[in-house]
């Protein structure tokens, strides 16, 4: 199939470009880079560092990728940005490499869609099927999980986790963990109930929804102690996977849980 590079892009003979690739005008890519089959990169993007992207992407112009982290101790050091498959990343999305305080890595799933002017900063791990809306923007080591949804001009504040299946209203600030499944919104957020419509389009059964609903009145809206509205979930309502996933979620969390 070959590789189609405009003849004003900048490539490095050392970037390790597969077979479909497609480099638009004035795009410039470093000797560390990894482009997978069938990635469609836009005119004036710039993609350095250690950096590898999957396959079936398409980046938009004026984005930039694995650059440095915006970290005042960051001194060079090998870390890396991994993004995986069929994401659509919009225009001037910033994406930085990781530093050296986790896993040394910067980690996008498959399916995103990441709308222009975000910015997803070093350390963060995103999961699949994420929506970013303009300029959302996260703070380091953030972790966001499947399906989640983020509104416009949201900004996270390092070190939160956003459940699966979340959904988070334009204009907030996120200064603690939003729970899976649940709409969060405002400065300082605040819950306001199930993301019922989300989960629906996401095919959940109504039995299902009823009961993480049972769930969140248990927890949040009962004036029960925290500890003892679980003990009270686990009692009344029965197991299931998206539960678990719930419980999980409340017992792990270490910035706290927006209320």
């Amino acid at each position: 199939m070959g590789v189609n590079i405009h003849p004003s892009a900048v490539v490095s003979p050392k970037a390790k470009i597969a077979d479909g690739v497609k480099i638009g005008p004035f795009s410039i890519i470093g000797e560390n880079v990894t482009v997978g089959k069938d990635t469609v990169i836009g005119s004036h993007a710039v993609i350095d560092g250690n950096t590898v992207i999957g396959e079936k992407n398409r980046i938009y112009p004026f984005v930039s990728l694995g650059l440095p982290p915006q970290d005042i101790n960051y001194r060079g050091e090998d870390t890396r940005l991994v993004i995986e498959d069929e994401n659509i990343i919009r225009e001037f999305v910033t994406i930085n490499r990781a530093t050296t305080k986790q896993d040394r890595v910067t980690k996008v799933g498959n399916r995103n869609y990441i709308m222009a002017y975000a910015h997803i900063a070093h350390d963060c791990t995103l999961g699949n099927s994420i929506i970013m809306s303009n300029v959302a923007t996260l703070g380091g080591h953030i972790e966001i999980g499947d399906h989640a949804i983020i509104g416009g001009l949201v900004a996270i504040h390092q070190f939160v986790r956003i459940g699966s299946y979340a959904f988070i209203g334009g204009k907030s600030a996120i200064v603690k963990d939003i729970p899976p499944f649940m709409m969060a919104s405002g400065d300082r957020a605040k819950l306001y109930g199930l993301n019922q419509i989300g989960l629906k389009r996401e095919g959940f059964s109504q039995e299902n929804i009823n009961r993480l609903k049972k769930a969140y009145q248990i927890i949040w809206r009962d004036h029960h102690l925290f500890n003892e509205a679980l003990e009270i979930v686990r009692r009344e309502i029965p197991p299931f996977k998206e539960l678990e996933i719930l419980l999980e979620f409340l017992v792990n969390s270490e910035r706290g849980i927006v209320r």
